[in-house]
């Protein structure tokens, strides 16, 4: 199947379209990648070089695939951070031109805004936009428990307070939401990382261990796999099954290497082929 992943790219590293592309490559995906910047490396490091590019310059390159025919052709559009509202006006442009050329194409948003420790790392003008416009016209939102409150106005601190945020998502537009950090008082001593999806047929939760590490990426390599796993059986427990398995393995490979960068390549096998495939929990 064919995907559109508009997101960032690096030269060193893998985040955005760097961490997102070769995953669902080797998932048996055909994946376009449109960048909106050419960095050196991610921003975490504090120094980078490189352009963010203009929006008209993202529109010109999607303009350019839609010449060669191929809206028609796209399964998936795929977006993560999304750096200004320009960037965020082409891309539902481009969503809405997609799903007129083929109306079975989904759209997978990863509204990236921040997390719990840190708090929102993204311009003032991101979340409003984020919640207004964006998410409204995704099929599949991937926020993390802070992005959840934010977007549904809402104190996700349990299972049960993050289950009612997740039904006020979808009341904004997304059938899908998977919540990609789900933590609660009952697990906090258990060293233990859950992530849910829910959608109108129901809600699932996965459990795999926790590691003493967090790298830049990660997130990205979720959303990709989940999408493309979900466009292989169109099962999103199967999929959150899969995805959190490939996800721990990559995790644990880049953990056990020290490397501060995710180990992409060397996990790859992982990503078709999980060592274990950790069970998912309807609830």
């Amino acid at each position: 199947m064919n995907i559109l992943s508009i997101q960032s790219a690096v030269a060193y590293g893998h985040v955005g379209n760097s961490a997102a592309v070769f995953p669902l490559q080797r998932i048996g995906h055909e994946v376009w990648p449109v960048h909106t910047v050419n960095f050196s490396n991610h921003t975490g490091y504090g120094a980078w070089k490189g352009p963010v590019l203009p929006a008209d310059d993202v529109a010109a390159v999607i303009a350019g695939v839609e010449e060669r025919g191929a809206f028609p052709l796209i399964d998936a559009i795929v977006t993560g951070y999304q750096g200004a509202p320009t960037i965020a006006d082409v891309i539902i442009d481009t969503v809405a031109r997609v799903k007129e050329a083929n109306p079975k194409a989904i759209y997978a948003c990863d509204p990236v805004m921040g997390n719990a420790k840190s708090g929102c790392h993204v311009a003032d003008e991101i979340p409003p936009m984020l919640r207004s416009k964006v998410v409204p016209v995704a099929d599949i939102i991937f926020p993390n428990q802070f992005e959840l409150g934010y977007l549904t106005e809402r104190d996700v601190t349990d299972l049960d307070s993050t289950l009612t945020a997740v039904e006020a998502a979808r009341d904004m537009g997304p059938e899908t939401v998977v919540v990609t950090s789900v933590q609660r008082p009952e697990t906090v001593e258990l060293d233990v990382m859950e992530m849910l999806v829910a959608n109108s047929h129901g809600t699932w939760m996965v459990q795999t261990p926790r590691l003493p590490m967090k790298r830049n990426g990660s997130g990205d390599v979720t959303a990709a796999l989940f999408t493309g796993h979900l466009l292989h059986t169109g099962d999103p427990a199967d999929a959150l099954a899969k995805t959190a398995s490939s996800v721990y393995d990559m995790l644990r490979v880049t953990f056990e290497a020290d490397s501060g960068e995710l180990k992409l390549v060397e996990s790859q096998e992982f990503f078709a082929h999980p060592a274990m495939q950790f069970g998912v929990e309807k609830l």
